[in-house]
């Protein structure tokens, strides 16, 4: 094993990948972990943080070897603030490497820890004491997370489709992917997105006889929703923009984009929308999943 101030190889470019995966205990990091390992990650769990580049070279990372996926907490008690100065030194060597940070509300984080019966790795007083402890031990990793989700509002099932859709990409680093999530804002905005819009200002299918009842993904409302000259000249601009910006969130590294698209339900012109948005995004040649989060709610 190199001595601690050895240097690293220079990378050989086989697309090989580092992925650092940490949040807060109970947002998600074990059903993260498991989808990392059915994408063929090898998964290292609970490891502290000075041990981290000497995984990544008996890994062999830079010369082909499996893709790497590192989970980070508090577990084992060190301090995660030394791990700032290893993701420095290890992007300086050239790696290609992603940090993913979950996250949750603090109410939620204490409903889950209550539902199990577990204690929190931190084993202050309080449960809310440790999870405001954990949270200030990880605020300069959140900010500088590479991708960022707020599990509060996501089953297990929602947050293994997520890691699964989103995270595929890392296995190519060439690859980029972008989700195109539909949803009302009278439900609240997602927690996720890098780029959101409002369609609000399209006509809306819930006033008319006949529509009521349907959705965005039915052919009627898509063509009430999207052969006004409002609709073409949204999706126009959006294409444009979105032209422009993919191609540089790639070269900084950045392998995911999520995109909101919301109006007052989440049910008409939002889904239609991101319907079109999510077939031109394929027709480009890249990977796109469409979620439509509120469609099934209930129109009243």
């Amino acid at each position: 094993m190199a001595e601690p101030d050895a240097p690293v190889p220079t990378s050989t470019g086989h697309g090989s990948r580092l992925l650092v995966l940490t949040g807060l205990s109970g947002a998600g990091r074990s059903t993260g972990a498991k989808v990392l390992e059915d994408l063929g990650f090898y998964v290292i769990d609970n490891l502290p943080p000075f041990l981290l580049r000497q995984v990544v070279e008996l890994n062999d990372l830079q010369a082909g070897g499996r893709h790497l996926a590192v989970v980070l907490d508090s577990r084992g008690g060190f301090p995660l603030t030394e791990l700032e100065a290893h993701i420095r030194e290890l992007e300086r060597s050239g790696i290609g490497m992603t940090l993913v940070f979950l996250d949750a509300d603090d109410d939620v984080l204490t409903r889950r820890y209550e539902e199990h019966r577990r204690p929190h790795p931190l084993g202050l007083p309080t449960l809310a004491d440790s999870i405001a402890a954990e949270r200030e031990m990880m605020v300069d990793l959140r900010l500088r997370a590479d991708m960022y989700i707020n599990t509060s509002e996501t089953n297990v099932h929602q947050l293994r489709e997520w890691f699964g859709s989103h995270l595929s990409a890392l296995v190519d680093e060439h690859a980029m992917r972008l989700a195109v999530t539909s949803f009302g804002f009278k439900n609240g905005t997602p927690r996720d997105n890098d780029l959101m819009f409002d369609v609000r200002f399209l006509p809306n299918p819930h006033w008319v006889p006949g529509l009521r009842l349907l959705t965005g993904r039915d052919e009627p409302v898509r063509t009430f929703v999207l052969n006004t000259d409002d609709a073409r000249g949204f999706l126009k601009r959006i294409r444009d923009l979105l032209s422009f910006l993919i191609p540089r969130y790639r070269e900084e590294g950045k392998s995911y984009v999520s995109i909101g698209i919301g109006c007052t339900g989440g049910r008409h012109r939002s889904v239609a929308i991101a319907e079109e948005l999510g077939e031109w995004l394929g027709d480009e040649g890249y990977h796109a999943t469409i979620r439509h989060r509120d469609v099934e709610q209930e129109s009243k």
